[in-house]
């Protein structure tokens, strides 16, 4: 269990089309074997500390007539952005990715002084 020590807590959400590969011949629906795609996200303000990321697909479009593979998941989470990656592999062709993610951790307060 992940404890946070502030009552000011913030809750940031957003949803970024990842790729769409489809509309340009792109890797992810051409290629064949392990692929992947990085997108770094920005909060759109900081937190005070490293906040909780959850991820989801929100929407795909994958070719029914090959495998339907993939895996959605983050990196690199700080209390600046964090790293959406999305991962295929095999035959699976994949035209276009948009995922969701919600953030959740403590928030500075006004009253709040970093000592050094």
């Amino acid at each position: 269990m992940r404890t946070l020590r502030n009552h000011l807590i913030g809750i940031q959400q957003g949803s970024h089309v990842m790729f769409s590969d489809f509309e340009n011949g792109g890797e992810m629906w051409t290629g064949q074997g392990p692929r992947e795609v990085r997108l770094w996200i920005d909060f759109p303000e900081a937190f005070h500390s490293i906040p909780t990321v959850i991820t989801g697909l929100a929407m795909f479009d994958i070719d029914a007539s090959s495998n339907q593979r993939g895996d959605l998941s983050h990196a690199h989470v700080s209390g600046g952005g964090f790293e959406l990656v999305f991962r295929t592999w095999g035959d699976s062709r994949i035209a276009r990715i948009r995922a969701d993610w919600t953030a959740i951790g403590e928030v500075a307060s006004e009253d709040q002084w970093d000592l050094y």
